[in-house]
């Protein structure tokens, strides 16, 4: 916590040090992954070895090789699989990740002001878009994900680049403190769908917020008039914990009654096979497996296939 309190300690979230770090230490000390000894250890084999810089501003984030690639370094990667938001270069080893982050991040990337912005992305995987951001100009940038190994393939690249001013907190949101007033932007990409109540998310996102700061969401769709929402019985492309999908004119609606102003929609793209693959460093189920195999406009529960928005949002002064 040592770099995390040094990079926020001057800002507002600096009065919530003490709350964040007590948090983090009941997560940590609950209970351990089975492997995250093994993760840390492969972890520290990694980024012992020297690099010759780093390249955030293109599609594939790189860390960039001092010399030959090192003989055992792609079975250390693939030993931190799956790889699931990138690409990535690691001196030398392209990973080939489930998504194409960077298309994801081409749709959002004119949606805010980065430059010197402090940014939370909720829900942040291993950390690709974060690199993008601080690429992009924002000044401090910080993600939060309770998944164990996520945070262990962040720490690859925060190895390689350690004065680089983006941290990682392997929170939920429920575990973030409200109301912070924060972050000039606040991102959450692939959440919403998974929330029980939205509004509630919608709530926490803005209380994350500093007054003017801009909220961007991404999410699925589906089409349809204001009102319209699709709630699974069960399953949704296999995933059981998607609750609620709605339309645009609905999402916009909920935003407002969260206490957003100016919803915008940027885009609106379905997911393709191109995007979202199995890959060698993602090799167990994908989208291909999650669409019917007869009309892959919609999933094998029939329901329509993925659709995704780019929306925003601000909280207002």
């Amino acid at each position: 916590m040592i770099g995390f309190r040094q990079a926020f300690g001057q800002e507002p979230l600096g009065r919530f040090l003490d709350a964040i770090d007590d948090t983090l230490h009941h997560l940590e000390g609950s209970h351990q992954h089975g492997r995250q000894i093994e993760w840390e250890q492969t972890v520290a084999q990694i980024t012992s070895y020297e690099s010759n810089g780093h390249l955030v501003d293109q599609d594939r984030v790189t860390i960039l090789s001092k010399g030959r690639t090192p003989g055992a370094l792609k079975t250390q990667l693939l030993s931190l699989r799956p790889w699931r938001k990138g690409p990535f270069s690691i001196l030398g080893v392209d990973i080939d990740t489930e998504w194409r982050s960077d298309w994801k991040w081409h749709r959002m990337a004119d949606a805010a002001h980065w430059e010197n912005a402090s940014v939370l992305d909720v829900g942040c995987g291993s950390g690709y878009h974060l690199w993008r951001m601080w690429g992009a100009g924002a000044r401090l940038v910080l993600g939060i994900d309770p998944t164990r190994l996520y945070r262990q393939q962040f720490n690859v690249l925060k190895g390689f680049m350690p004065q680089a001013p983006a941290h990682f907190l392997p929170f939920r949101l429920e575990d973030f403190p409200k109301n912070t007033q924060s972050f000039d932007i606040v991102t959450s990409m692939g959440v919403l769908y998974h929330c029980k109540s939205p509004f509630q998310h919608l709530e926490e996102l803005k209380g994350a917020l500093k007054k003017g700061g801009t909220l961007i969401l991404e999410t699925l769709i589906v089409e349809g008039p204001i009102h319209t929402v699709l709630v699974p019985t069960d399953r949704y492309a296999q995933m059981r914990n998607v609750w609620c999908i709605p339309s645009p004119e609905t999402l916009c609606m909920w935003l407002e009654r969260a206490g957003f102003i100016g919803a915008k929609i940027h885009d609106i793209t379905p997911t393709t096979l191109k995007e979202q693959q199995t890959t060698e460093w993602m090799p167990f189920h994908s989208l291909a497996d999650f669409l019917d195999s007869d009309d892959p406009t919609k999933t094998i529960e029939g329901y329509p296939a993925p659709v995704r928005v780019v929306i925003t949002a601000q909280r207002p002064q």
